[in-house]
């Protein structure tokens, strides 16, 4: 084998949260640049809430995988009868 090491293939997760992130930023800076020449704010009524509310999807996602995947690590680290983490009544 040569010298080179393989880069790590970026996870799918973090490519989803990294576009919608690029994505609100930008009709965040367009929306504000359009209101500025326009002097008109009724845009912010619709393109912000929605660009947020598709962010927020994007982040709840995320962090729902990375819990499933952490719980995962942590069970093989430490083995299933000690890291227990399932609710007992």
């Amino acid at each position: 084998m040569s010298g080179r090491s393989r880069a790590k293939k970026r996870e799918f997760s973090k490519i989803i949260i990294s576009t919608v992130g690029a994505v609100t930023i930008a009709v965040t800076v367009f929306t504000m640049v359009v209101v500025w020449r326009t002097g008109d704010t009724s845009p912010l009524a619709y393109l912000i809430p929605a660009v947020f509310t598709e962010t927020a999807a994007a982040t709840g996602f995320y962090y729902s995988k990375a819990k499933a995947e952490n719980r995962i690590k942590l069970r093989k680290q430490y083995g299933a009868e000690i890291y227990n983490d399932t609710k007992e009544l």
